[in-house]
């Protein structure tokens, strides 16, 4: 087999050739839900990324002849390296055949860019954002994942740890919890609530998204003071943080969306969205025109799911009932609104309150996701 070529995407055409690669991958997975072309078009443009605002990065295809057999990104975020006092090389998109010597050049590649930039560790994957399908998934093959959550093939591990790569952090972790059964936790959960409203003075509201910035505000502090604590933590940078909901606003349910307030002081947040891959999952993509129409068609449904992505409280206030609280009224909430189970998705094995907080209201893991790092010697690639 002649070497594999890795060239920089510097063409339309081998820029939707990086695009529509994934398809060679996952094209008889069933689980697999394709990401949207025209929104992932939008990140891997330097003139309309948000991750372009504040760092560069580049793209390559592997090339068997004239068959492409895998991507890769490298990316550099001077703000976060700055933060953490790191030089790492965030490297994302990573999609390949199973085969090592195809990974190999690709990560190759990445590494070389690296040290071109002055950067001295590989990091990731993630697909020029730290928050949407991050990670090698390391199990949970049984359903499709929710929106926000990634989905690779299982050889992906293989080569990346074959390669020298360790994990960075804790996995990240996606449970899932029943609403369809009266459950012992749930039972349980209900009576925490009411002792919790019975003692203090903790009000839980709606979103309100006609005040949109002064909400993207409060959650902004609430993400950089609630997750401080995280080993590996980035901070969130405000403009980052407005692009990834602003897609949701029109699609969002108010009621659904839900702040914790003690005496008009924003203390939490616990955010509902109707998991869309539900949807996403029938529509290809939105490769062709038509593609859109199914959108529309699948968009009229309900999901049975309902995905929560975060659950942000101030650490002054943890063990004063705030989460119990947001957790109670959302299953009410949820189950008179139809979901038959939630999502949450996804939190680190390292935080120490999210993961006992789930398993409190009797959900289970379901997927496990991974990101990895490797130092790069300023001499040899691997």
């Amino acid at each position: 087999m002649p070497a594999i070529e890795v060239r920089p995407v510097s063409s339309r055409h081998e820029r939707r050739v990086f695009l529509t690669f994934p398809w060679h991958v996952y094209r008889d997975d069933p689980i697999w839900v394709p990401p949207l072309i025209p929104e992932r078009a939008k990140v891997i443009d330097p003139q309309r990324g948000v991750w372009f605002r504040r760092g560069s990065a580049e793209l390559f295809v592997a090339w068997d002849h004239h068959t492409p057999v895998g991507t890769i990104c490298a990316a550099e975020d001077p703000t976060t390296n700055q933060a953490r006092s790191r030089r790492d090389c965030v490297f994302g998109f990573f999609e390949c055949v199973p085969d090592e010597s195809v990974a190999r050049a690709l990560i190759d590649t990445a590494a070389a860019w690296a040290r071109e930039h002055d950067l001295d560790a590989l990091y990731g994957p993630f697909n020029l954002d730290y928050e949407d399908g991050y990670g090698v998934l390391i199990e949970g093959r049984d359903r499709p994942p929710a929106v926000f959550c990634g989905h690779t093939p299982p050889y992906y591990r293989d080569l990346v740890e074959g390669y020298g790569f360790v994990p960075a952090r804790g996995d990240n972790l996606a449970f899932a919890a029943d609403l369809t059964r009266d459950t012992p936790a749930l039972r349980r959960l209900t009576r925490l609530a009411r002792r919790v409203r019975e003692r203090s003075d903790i009000l839980v509201r709606d979103a309100d998204l006609g005040q949109w910035d002064s909400e993207v505000n409060r959650i902004h502090h609430l993400l950089n003071t609630a997750l401080r604590h995280l080993p590996d933590f980035i901070p969130w940078q405000r403009d980052a943080l407005d692009a990834m909901l602003r897609p949701f606003r029109d699609i969002a349910d108010p009621e659904l969306v839900l702040f914790a307030e003690i005496r008009g002081r924003t203390v939490g947040w616990f955010p509902g969205i109707p998991n869309l891959n539900e949807a996403f999952i029938r529509v290809d993509g939105l490769r062709h025109p038509w593609d859109f129409l199914r959108l529309w068609a699948a968009l009229r449904h309900r999901p049975r799911c309902l995905a929560i992505k975060s659950v942000l409280v101030e650490p002054d206030l943890w063990d004063t009932g705030v989460s119990v609280l947001l957790f109670d009224e959302m299953v009410r909430r949820a189950r008179a609104k139809g979901y038959s189970w939630l999502d949450l998705s996804l939190t680190s094995d390292d935080n120490p309150r999210t993961p006992v907080l789930a398993h409190h209201m009797g959900a289970q893991i379901y997927k496990r996701y991974r990101v990895y790092r490797k130092p790069l010697s300023p001499s040899s690639v691997s």
